[in-house]
């Protein structure tokens, strides 16, 4: 049986990387790509024959975790991983909230990646071993993250040590080898740091940050 997959992710060459992933396999079969949410729901409509989305989560127009709720209410019989660069506990938690049936990092090798579809197709949750300690901890300790909107600012333990990092005035090189990310990760926490903190650049985000007592 052929396994019809999609795949939304706004970085084309991401894209690309993950089509060579599972052209390894041939049950496999990339029915469409989107870059966006939006553009994802679209095709849905025009053709929902697909068994499997593998989906990111930080997309321009609806990202990944808002997609996934509108996907699991028009079709259920759609299974959802979340494919990402995102491991910190308030994605987690949003994306399992929304009903995404798996979550795994971009980094994950072809054979991982194909067992872990086949394994979500069965009814099983294709994790990576270190989201599943983290799902575990949420379970036993249910944390309340705050609306954006809330004038309490919520940052995840990785956004604040990112933000501590460029309060001593490192380069995103320097603070994605110090905490062995790539620069692309950095740089998606530190946009995700200013729409938070609701500001523009770095010097105004250290001085929220510290009036905030956040770092």
């Amino acid at each position: 049986m052929i396994i019809k997959v999609a795949i939304a992710d706004d970085n084309s060459f991401l894209i690309k990387a993950v089509k060579e992933k599972l052209s390894f396999f041939d049950d496999i079969k990339v029915s469409f790509t989107s870059v966006d949410g939006s553009e994802l729901l679209e095709k849905l409509q025009e053709n929902h024959n697909i068994d499997l989305v593998l989906m990111d989560i930080e997309m321009p127009v609806k990202n990944g975790i808002e997609t996934t709720e509108v996907v699991k209410q028009k079709y259920p019989h759609i299974k959802i991983i979340m494919l990402t660069v995102f491991d910190d506990d308030e994605n987690i938690f949003n994306a399992i909230k929304a009903g995404a049936d798996g979550y795994l990092l971009k980094e994950v090798n072809p054979k991982d990646l194909y067992e872990g579809i086949k394994d979500t197709l069965k009814g099983g949750a294709a994790m990576n071993p270190s989201i599943a300690m983290k799902t575990l901890k949420l379970l036993r300790n249910p944390i309340v993250f705050e609306d954006s909107d809330d004038e309490n600012i919520s940052l995840t333990n990785r956004e604040i040590e990112v933000l501590e990092h460029l309060s001593k005035g490192l380069s995103y090189s320097a603070i994605a080898d110090n905490l062995i990310l790539s620069k692309g990760t950095i740089r998606k926490h530190i946009e995700n740091i200013y729409r938070k903190l609701q500001v523009h650049n770095k010097l105004e985000a250290v001085h929220k940050a510290k009036k905030n007592n956040l770092i």
